[in-house]
């Protein structure tokens, strides 16, 4: 990991430490856990499409499988919870596995069409099949380590958030390794890759698991988070509400998932006060962002700095 990679990451895990205890508001925290299960998914998303190159609009059901799995097995199999969440981990793995073999042989909109599909087909199974069927069930139980169960916002804040730090480790010394620059090689020419001797199809096939991975582990807090859940939770609405955040943060750098997050998750808890207009005004923001900001938030920022500091230089 580089040294301008590490200091980001020390200053992200500082910021998440330090802000339960800058404000005592149950509202912030809780907006706070929710920006952190939707980074979680978003990073995901953008290893895979900035960096791979392959598109998807089935992560909610990735989410939705990760949340099913382990509630089911939590309540009525009476597995602990952590187990509950791997397994639910391993279930989106196999269903990411099974749907990518054929699914990445496919481009552009042809793919995403295809995740699409995936993701409505597992809405229709929890929805006609799923316990509680669109109503949905409760009486989850909460995280719990060694005897402790967490059911303090403050505590999911800190776990949500230290499980979203973890992942940022993990992704960036991925993306930083051998294995990242054959993903950015991939997103540039699949014919020079494979021309190069490189499995191409095993490479794609491995990192749309892990988005998978990541998109279930992160229903599996929701889930243990709210202690409730439905259908209308892993909908289409969720899988483009990532993309959207993805997007704005900007596709071609990881931080930009937890930037997008953040901002596309506060944002609307921030317009209310238009009343019935938040819809009309969260939507013209959305518009300006993506007409203005193509390159999304974090790269514009790093380009910005960059030059900052090319300036200062050249001055002195």
């Amino acid at each position: 990991m580089k040294k301008e990679d590490l200091s980001a990451l020390l200053v992200f895990i500082l910021l998440f430490l330090f802000f339960p205890l800058v404000t005592n508001n149950t509202y912030a925290l809780t907006v706070g856990v929710f920006s952190g299960i939707n980074a979680l998914v978003a990073i995901g998303l953008c290893i895979l499409m900035g960096y791979a190159g392959q598109v998807s609009l089935g992560q909610a059901g990735f989410y939705g499988i990760g949340a099913y799995v382990s509630s089911i097995l939590s309540v009525y199999a009476g597995f602990p919870v952590v187990m509950s969440a791997l397994c639910g981990m391993a279930v989106a793995a196999v269903a990411a596995l099974i749907l990518a073999v054929p699914a990445l042989r496919l481009k552009g909109h042809y793919l995403a069409v295809a995740t699409l599909g995936f993701g409505e087909i597992i809405y229709v199974i929890l929805n006609e099949w799923g316990p509680g069927g669109p109503s949905g069930f409760g009486d989850i139980p909460h995280f719990g380590f060694f005897g402790y169960d967490i059911t303090s916002t403050k505590g999911y804040f800190y776990l949500i958030w230290s499980v979203v730090a973890a992942a940022m480790f993990f992704s960036i010394n991925l993306l930083k390794s051998g294995t990242g620059r054959t993903l950015r090689a991939i997103h540039d020419s699949e014919q020079a890759c494979s021309a190069m001797g490189l499995n191409v199809a095993a490479i794609k096939i491995k990192v749309f698991v892990l988005s998978a991975v990541y998109a279930s582990l992160a229903g599996s807090l929701y889930a243990h988070y709210v202690t409730f859940i439905s259908p209308s939770s892993f909908s289409l609405f969720y899988s483009l509400l990532v993309l959207m955040m993805v997007i704005v943060g900007g596709i071609t750098n990881v931080w930009g998932a937890i930037v997008g997050a953040v901002a596309i998750t506060v944002l609307p808890e921030l317009l209310r006060k238009f009343e019935e207009l938040d819809v009309l005004v969260y939507g013209l923001i959305l518009t300006l962002s993506l007409m203005f900001f193509r390159k999304g938030l974090v790269p514009i920022a790093i380009e910005k700095i960059r030059k900052l500091k090319g300036f200062v230089v050249a001055k002195h």
